[in-house]
């Protein structure tokens, strides 16, 4: 009889190891989903591959205290200017793809930083996990108001025919320095490109008179002309703009050449599937919020959402329209 309760007090034992190691075991996979219910749970960085003051800068900054209220973390803007914007670009990528640390993608410069063969990245589109479109912003032409050898569009066309005239760039490849070769093939101008880290420092070149005009976007132009800093003589769309009704395009002007920046968000590749949709989520009624499109259009930037395939549909049609200026851009195939 002992030995029966000594095997029964045994089995009892060994059942109730067994359950404590079961409930552990739920216990700790509970917990695991409590803690990434709690995504985020601290700040999240925010890379812009530009300077402090240009159009992405300016842009996110509106922008994310609107995703702020959603998420319930802050999210601080960190400016990596440099190599066309892959300075940033780059730590992006390495980036931990935990969800604390997000980016601002450039098109088409991203794209003219992979598809350039002299650089030989092998990171591509396909190696950032895409969040969503902010502003689609169309190019735009400015001079120093001081200017007198050309006092509006036609007047530097002509004189850009017949003489160099340095145009700023944010960067080998970026849209502005593709507008400009577009514009130089068109109209047989002698535009001549000038490579700087971001619009802030193309911006203050032209008006110290060290370059000629600013090709720059829409979005980094509104301010400064209406200050009186600079005179926007052009924009590169397809229909004058919104906050430049008077302005002519280059269309109109006789060159038929387009030109835009789209700006969005990604986070690096590998990120959990469950704080992107978390991050899509927020960005999205951010950018949707009233308040918020309207602070960008007095800055003259245009919000333009898009998420999931609507988005990478554009990437791609962007990165395909890279592809079709690379003899403009003299790469060797």
């Amino acid at each position: 009889m002992m030995r029966k309760n000594s095997k029964l007090l045994a089995l009892a034992v060994i059942c109730l190891f067994t359950l404590a190691i079961l409930a552990g075991c739920g216990g700790g996979e509970k917990g695991a989903a409590k803690k990434d219910d709690k995504y985020p749970s601290k700040p999240i960085n925010v890379i812009v591959s530009y300077a402090a003051g240009g159009g992405t800068d300016v842009g996110a900054r509106i922008l994310l205290p609107y995703v702020e209220k959603e998420l319930g973390v802050p999210l601080n803007v960190i400016n990596k200017p440099g190599g066309g914007g892959w300075v940033g670009w780059t730590d992006l990528l390495k980036a931990d793809p935990d969800g604390y640390t997000i980016g601002y993608i450039n098109t088409p410069n991203l794209m003219t930083g992979y598809l350039d063969p002299q650089y030989k990245r092998d990171k591509t589109i396909d190696d950032f996990a895409v969040i969503a479109n902010h502003v689609l912003d169309y190019g735009a032409i400015a001079i120093n108001p001081k200017e007198t050898r050309f006092k509006d569009l036609k007047e530097l066309l002509e004189y850009a025919k017949k003489n160099e005239v340095t145009a700023t760039t944010t960067g080998v490849g970026s849209d502005d320095h593709i507008a400009i070769l577009k514009i130089n093939k068109a109209l047989g101008t002698k535009f001549v490109p000038v490579h700087t880290k971001g619009a802030a420092e193309g911006k203050a070149s032209v008006m110290g008179g060290h370059v000629d005009t600013y090709f720059a976007n829409v979005g980094e132009v509104l301010a400064p002309h209406k200050s009186g800093e600079l005179k926007t003589i052009g924009v590169m769309a397809p229909e004058r703009s919104e906050f430049f009704p008077d302005i002519p395009t280059l269309k109109e002007a006789g060159a038929d050449v387009t030109s835009w920046s789209g700006r969005g968000l990604a986070a690096p590749k590998g990120i959990d599937p469950a704080k992107l949709e978390k991050l899509v989520a927020a960005f999205e009624k951010a950018m949707k919020n009233e308040e918020h499109i309207q602070k960008m259009k007095d800055m003259g930037l245009a919000p333009k959402f898009m998420k999931g395939e609507e988005y990478v549909k554009f990437l791609k049609d962007d990165e395909k329209g890279v592809i079709e200026v690379s003899d403009l851009l003299g790469w060797k195939k």
